[in-house]
C-alpha cells in the first residue's frame, strides 16, 4: 500500500495518475490511501471523495512539439481518504501493517522540527495524533511500525525542498534523538528505511470538483537511486538517476529562471495585473528576449558543465510549456518573493557557472537582473 500524505491537486495529476496508468499498462500496483495532514475543515469533502470507487478525472491539455494535445483519464488508483484529525487510529494501523511506500507533498514547513518536546513525546505512545508538522507525524508512525517489529519503508517526498529525502530524514532523526528514542530505532531509521531525494515537475493549472485537475502534458518524477530501492510501480515519467542534481539544475535554471526573467521584465514594464506567461509568449519582443537569454547565456552556461545538449532539449520543452494555450499562469503570482527567487534561480546559475574551470561567462542580461534585485 502507498500512503500518500497530502491531498493536493498536484499529487492527483502526478503520482496518482502515474499509478493508474501503470496499472492500465499491466503492472501490479498497490492501492493508494490519501491522508489529510492539516486540521482545517476546508478539504473535508475532498477527503471523503477519495473513497469514491468511480475515481476522478485528470485532464491533460497543452503542446507537444508545438502541436496541441488534450485527453481525459479517469483515475482509480486511490481507494480511500482519511484525515489525521479524525482517523488517526485507522491511519496508524494501515501504516504499521500495510504500507510499503510513503509519498508526501505537505509543504516545506512540515520539515521543521517542533519545539514542544513534551507534546512530541506523548505522540509516540498515545492515542491522539501528534501536533507539530509532518516530520513529527511521520516519526510517530515510524516509531509505531518499529515497535511492532515490522520492516522498513521507503519514503518518497515530493516537497520542493533541496535534497528533500535527506532533509526529511534529518528532521525525523533529530526529533528521535531529542526525544531520547532507543538507539535501535535510530539504526532502523537509517538502515531499514530508504529516504531517496526526488524532484517533481508538472504544472497543474486548474482544479476540478470535488477531485481532479487540469494539467500540462509534461511530467517528471526524478528519483535519486539508492541500494535496495524498489519503487511501487514504473512509469515513463519516472527516472531513477545517480545524477539528480542535473535534473534539479535544468528545472531551476531554465524553467524557473525563465519564469523569473519574464516576471522581472513584466515588473519593469508596469506590472499589468492580469498578464500571463502565455501573454508574454504572444508578445514578439518578450518572446524574443526570452529566447535570446536562453540561447546566448543559459545554454552556453550549461555547456560549461557538459550539459549543453540536455539544456537545449529542455529549453525547447520549456518554450512549449510556456506557450501552452490552456494555462493561465499570472506573472503577478510568479513575481511574489521575486528577490529571493532571482537570487536562487539567476544568481545561483551565475555562481554555478563561475565554478567551472573556464570561469565566468559574460551573461550581461542575467547579471543585470541579479544586480537590480540585490
Amino acid at each position: 500500500m502507498i500512503i500518500q500524505f497530502g491531498t493536493s491537486r498536484f499529487l492527483q495529476a502526478h503520482v496518482d495518475l502515474f499509478a493508474h496508468e501503470a496499472r492500465l499498462a499491466g503492472a501490479d500496483v498497490p492501492p493508494v490511501v490519501v491522508v489529510k495532514t492539516t486540521r482545517d475543515a476546508a478539504r473535508t469533502s475532498r477527503v471523503t471523495a477519495f473513497g469514491d470507487p468511480a475515481g476522478f478525472d485528470v485532464i491533460i491539455r497543452g503542446l507537444i512539439d508545438g502541436n496541441p494535445v488534450e485527453g481525459t483519464t479517469r483515475v482509480r488508483s486511490v481507494v480511500a481518504g482519511y484525515a489525521v484529525a479524525t482517523d488517526w487510529t485507522k491511519i496508524r494501523d494501515l501504516f504499521t501493517t500495510k504500507a510499503t511506500h510513503v509519498v508526501s507533498n505537505t509543504g516545506d514547513s512540515g520539515y521543521v522540527v517542533p519545539g514542544d518536546a513534551e507534546t512530541a513525546a506523548a505522540a509516540m505512545v498515545g492515542d491522539e495524533p501528534p501536533r507539530g508538522g509532518f516530520a513529527l507525524l511521520l516519526l510517530a508512525l515510524l516509531y509505531r511500525r518499529w515497535a511492532a517489529a515490522k520492516g522498513g519503508i521507503t519514503i518518497l517526498p515530493c516537497e520542493l525542498v533541496p535534497s528533500n529525502g535527506q532533509a526529511l530524514h534529518r528532521s525525523v532523526a533529530e526529533l528521535a534523538r531529542a526525544l531520547a528514542l532507543p538507539a535501535d530505532f535510530l539504526r532502523w531509521l537509517d538502515a531499514d528505511c530508504l529516504w531517496p531525494d526526488t524532484l517533481v515537475d508538472r504544472i497543474v493549472s486548474e482544479p476540478l470538483e470535488p477531485l481532479g485537475a487540469i494539467a500540462e502534458p509534461y511530467a517528471l518524477w526524478a528519483i535519486g537511486s539508492r541500494p535496495g530501492l524498489a519503487l511501487p510501480f514504473s512509469h515513463p515519467a519516472i527516472v531513477i538517476t545517480d545524477e539528480l542534481e542535473r535534473f534539479e539544475r535544468l528545472k531551476l535554471h531554465i524553467l524557473n529562471l525563465g519564469h523569473s526573467w519574464l516576471a522581472d521584465r513584466w515588473a519593469r514594464a508596469g506590472a499589468r495585473r492580469e498578464m500571463t506567461v502565455l501573454d508574454a509568449m504572444h508578445d514578439p519582443d518578450e518572446a524574443a528576449a526570452l529566447r535570446d537569454v536562453f540561447n546566448d547565456e543559459v545554454i552556453p552556461g550549461f555547456a560549461r558543465h557538459g550539459m549543453g545538449d540536455e539544456a537545449r532539449d529542455y529549453v525547447a520543452t520549456t518554450l512549449d510549456r510556456f506557450s501552452n494555450p490552456y494555462l493561465a499562469h499570472r506573472l503577478a503570482d510568479i513575481h511574489q518573493g521575486h528577490g529571493a527567487k532571482v537570487a536562487k534561480r539567476i544568481g545561483g546559475f551565475i555562481d554555478w557557472i563561475s565554478q567551472t574551470a573556464d570561469g565566468d561567462l559574460p551573461m550581461p542580461r542575467l547579471r543585470a537582473v541579479r544586480a537590480a534585485n540585490i
